[in-house]
């Protein structure tokens, strides 16, 4: 666990349980940045803060669902990122819980989503801390957000090379590869979009003054936050709809390929079916066939073969089956 103290207008920053205590009683801003679970915080977190069990509970739990409760003195918020990883498709939802006090802010982020960042702008100026607690959380929120749009954009590049892929490789041996690329997007996109729902109203419901613990005058920051999120998700529901277009041309390229493979095989069949026929014919032993005893027999017999297949391949140029069709 780790703590900064405004004291005057410089933050401290401090892991001294005792020095926390102190600060919390004597109602200095405080941010309390929480790690690992043990009895001293979650001792710290009942007693001097009084958050409820409930609360405690949902900060060391890992939740699938954001959500935000208003309780006695203070806001408890948990909201979603998404981490940074190789590929687009296979990115990461983590977990950022926000207690907001009247003059406490305690978070546990254990994917720092924000709190790299957010300890660098304190170390930087501490007129977050001290603006008040609601501009700190506004500003976790709002770098929260903001994780969304690398990846995003990094997201509309892998579409589009998913797209040229699904021309080139669908059908083929590559395929296999493509189609499972397409339901990794379908299934990173549908998380987005599952806990973007529920997120969206978490943020709208903070950005309308639902809640006493947030001022009027950061109503409006709260509503940017609001706002970027919105576009992040109208953007993700845009790329939803891509990919189930890809998976809906992967298909459909696939079966046209397997119709192309299918009429040629068929159209082989439909060449050889009358040559065999003939050499079925000529293949029979009878003793009266005039034909197995004339010396022009065999090359009568493969000349009709060729006669026939011939035919067969110029019918099948002029009605446009095989190669262009004939004016």
């Amino acid at each position: 666990m780790k703590a900064r103290i405004l004291e005057g207008s410089t933050i401290t920053a401090t892991d001294d349980l005792g020095a926390i205590k102190a600060a919390i009683a004597a109602q200095r801003p405080i941010w309390i940045q929480l790690d690992a679970q043990d009895a001293a915080t979650d001792a710290l977190m009942r007693d001097d803060l009084h958050m409820h069990p409930l609360t405690i509970e949902d900060i060391w739990e890992e939740r699938t669902t954001p959500k935000v409760d208003n309780y006695s003195g203070y806001l408890d918020v948990l909201v979603h990122g998404v981490k940074s990883a190789k590929t687009a498709h296979r990115i990461q939802l983590v977990e950022l819980d926000l207690a907001i006090g009247p003059t406490w802010l305690v978070t546990r982020d254990p994917g720092d989503l924000v709190t790299t960042a957010l300890a660098a702008e304190c170390e930087r100026s501490s007129r977050l801390l001290v603006k008040g607690i609601p501009w700190l959380a506004h500003a976790a929120l709002d770098h929260a957000v903001d994780r969304y749009l690398p990846v995003i954009d990094q997201l509309d590049g892998e579409i589009d090379r998913l797209q040229d892929d699904v021309l080139d490789k669908a059908g083929t041996p590559n395929g296999r590869g493509v189609l499972t690329q397409i339901l990794s997007f379908k299934r990173t996109l549908q998380d987005l979009r599952r806990t973007g729902i529920h997120q969206r109203e978490i943020l709208l419901r903070l950005s309308r003054g639902e809640f006493e613990q947030l001022p009027a005058d950061v109503l409006p920051f709260y509503r940017d936050v609001y706002d970027h999120f919105l576009r992040v998700g109208d953007i993700a529901e845009g790329y939803r709809d891509l990919v189930t277009s890809a998976l809906d041309a992967y298909l459909s390229v696939q079966s046209n390929r397997m119709n192309e493979i299918m009429k040629t095989l068929t159209l082989m069949s439909t060449v050889m079916l009358p040559l065999t026929f003939i050499a079925g014919v000529y293949g029979m032993n009878f003793k009266h066939m005039p034909e197995t005893e004339w010396i022009f027999g065999y090359p009568m017999a493969v000349g009709f073969m060729a006669a026939v297949a011939g035919g067969i391949f110029l019918w099948f140029r002029r009605r446009g089956w095989i190669g262009a069709r004939s004016s």
